[in-house]
């Protein structure tokens, strides 16, 4: 694992807004691939930021914007209270998200230290949305997907703009996400014969990667960490192409 460095950064988002975020980077010298992390709706949280610094000593340069910023700068809501998230997931418009990705992907492609054409996203819940959301707007290697619900249908007539081939992670016992929903994303990326890998975990819950969730399944979120690891590596960027550019 390599050393890191973390930083907040304020980025101008082309609608006028700045929106913060949170970076993380490894320490040592040298070109590294990107990755894009969307928050849940509980905001860049303490389990977002870790996620950020994991991904970071894995050899990623890593960026978690917060796509809260224009209701609640800096929100960081409770697991137990689902209705201080409301007024901010009501009034997110996926125009203005859209706008919000390519500012956190310009802030990557940009960055001194990094591989411009080697960016990947990554999210989870509202995040995992947002992950496919990035893949249709933007210029991606990869993108992956944990338990993101609305992806159908409002998503949907985008699935033909997609960038990278998608991996999706589900939770068997997950009440909030319809299996009907997932199908019709399956459907219809097969139908347009988009490269994606889709994998249910049968005794997982919405949430099971997060440790600060009741739902946590370290099991399941160990497999599911493991697995994310090795798409990157396929798609993005091996551990011995970081290491001829370190």
């Amino acid at each position: 694992m390599m050393k890191i460095a973390t930083q907040r950064v304020t980025l101008d988002v082309e609608d006028g807004t700045s929106m913060n975020a949170y970076t993380a980077r490894p320490a040592e010298e040298g070109k590294f691939p990107g990755i894009l992390v969307f928050q849940e709706a509980f905001g860049v949280n303490a389990h977002i930021r870790d996620i950020t610094e994991r991904i970071a000593r894995e050899g990623y340069i890593a960026i978690a914007p917060e796509l809260f910023h224009r209701t609640g700068p800096g929100f960081e809501g409770s697991y137990t209270d689902r209705d201080a998230i409301m007024p901010h997931m009501k009034a997110m418009k996926e125009e203005t998200q859209v706008l919000d990705i390519a500012a956190a992907y310009d802030w990557l492609k940009t960055h001194p230290q990094a591989v411009p054409d080697r960016i990947a996203s990554i999210g989870f819940c509202m995040g995992g949305r947002a992950s496919f959301l990035a893949s249709a707007t933007v210029p991606l290697r990869a993108a992956i997907s944990y338990y993101g619900g609305g992806i159908a249908p409002t998503l949907l007539p985008r699935a033909a703009n997609l960038s990278a081939p998608m991996l999706f992670f589900w939770g068997g016992l997950d009440k909030h996400i319809p299996p009907d929903q997932i199908r019709s994303v399956m459907d219809e990326l097969k139908r347009l014969g988009k490269t994606h890998i889709n994998v249910e975990i049968s005794d997982a819950d919405h949430g099971f990667n997060c440790d600060a969730r009741a739902s946590y399944n370290p099991t399941a979120a160990a497999l599911a960490w493991t697995l994310s690891l090795k798409f990157l590596d396929t798609y993005v960027y091996s551990h011995e192409q970081k290491a001829q550019v370190a």
